[in-house]
């Protein structure tokens, strides 16, 4: 789907498919060396009730713990990108707005749903970060990221608070907000926030996004609304299992480490592009998520470059709000860090012919 120029329907995972398969994947914002073993194991002892149908029940209720809510403010679905496609078919409004530069998916759902979607830009001189006053005020509904992808920009919760209203749906997307150390800034669990809806997805920390699981946290109203668009049987068995595993406490405090480590290698990313300052590279910042959005002269001629050299990244020229110059880069260990870094360096000596 393509407007204004932006293919909506473009993703990371177009960079490491057919020739790109064999790449070193800095495109795709799912952590490395996921699932670990523990969980790989429970998943694969779900498979022995295959013949039954699904039964979400207790996934579900370990959702709803999790986050100190009752299970009626909850909806399981297959990965969080279903959930656009609900809010899109289930919701009844008049004029949706979508805060970019962010993931492309909630406009291409609300657009194929038949919806006319307003825009609201962030600028590059603000650091990409929320204004709550550049959001119309009869948007009846408003999506936001948090932490935003592309740009990595964590909002403060009281800012997007700033845009609930009465009569107004506010849908925050904290798909990554696992991979912040101590979830600052979260909204999901909060019940004082009017029409506040929270998606959450468990494919990025847990490198699941072949399974599909994610879940929908909002009033009970609104749960009732987007499980009447759900279809039956939504989420597989297997993928139940994963969320039951996924939302347990040793989960959760693997994924409050592994945050501080992608916190680190962040860092460390961050100081290896800020050396190439002298080509005209910047760090879109402060990043607080696990990837990192750059600027650079010829950034599709660095990209291409790159591939030669066994490096996928992101472009940037997809979401609305950028061009041809960003590009998206996912955080990996110091390890391969370093080599892309240098691989980089080959790359703007290239481009630079």
């Amino acid at each position: 789907m393509r407007t204004e120029g932006h293919d909506l329907r473009h993703h990371g995972d177009a960079e490491v498919r057919d020739d790109g398969s064999a790449l070193v994947d800095l495109a795709v914002n799912v952590r490395a060396d996921t699932p670990p073993a523990w969980l790989r194991e429970r998943i694969a002892e779900s498979l022995t009730g295959l013949a039954a149908y699904p039964d979400g029940r207790a996934a579900r209720a370990a959702v709803a713990a999790r986050h100190g809510l009752p299970v009626e403010r909850v909806l399981l679905t297959a990965g969080a990108a279903e959930a656009f496609v609900l809010l899109a078919r289930g919701l009844k409004v008049r004029r949706p707005v979508v805060v970019h530069p962010q993931f492309t998916e909630p406009e291409a759902a609300l657009r194929d749903a038949g919806h006319t979607v307003g825009r609201v830009l962030l600028r590059e001189e603000d650091s990409f970060r929320l204004d709550p006053a550049a959001v119309p005020k009869d948007a009846d509904l408003v999506v936001i990221g948090n932490p935003t992808n592309p740009t990595s920009v964590l909002h403060p919760a009281a800012a997007i608070a700033e845009l609930a209203r009465p009569g107004r749906t506010l849908v925050v997307d904290e798909a990554f907000m696992d991979a912040v150390p101590g979830e600052r800034e979260a909204l999901a669990g909060r019940r004082d926030v009017p029409g506040l809806v929270v998606l959450r997805s468990l494919t990025k920390t847990w490198g699941l996004a072949g399974l599909r699981i994610g879940y929908v946290l909002a009033a009970p109203e609104t749960i009732a609304e987007l499980e009447r668009a759900q279809p039956l049987w939504p989420v597989s068995t297997p993928a139940l299992a994963a969320a039951r595993e996924c939302v347990s406490p040793r989960a959760l405090a693997e994924a409050a480490h592994a945050a501080h480590r992608v916190a680190a290698d962040r860092a460390h990313l961050v100081a290896g592009l800020e050396e190439f300052a002298a080509d005209g590279l910047r760090v879109a910042g402060p990043a607080e998520g696990p990837f990192v959005l750059v600027r650079l002269p010829k950034a599709d001629a660095v990209r291409a470059h790159l591939r030669d050299l066994g490096f996928a990244v992101r472009r940037g020229d997809t979401f609305p709000g950028l061009g041809e110059e960003w590009l998206r880069l996912a955080v990996r260990d110091r390890v391969t860090v370093n080599s892309f870094l240098l691989a980089l360096d080959r790359a703007l000596a290239l481009t630079r012919r």
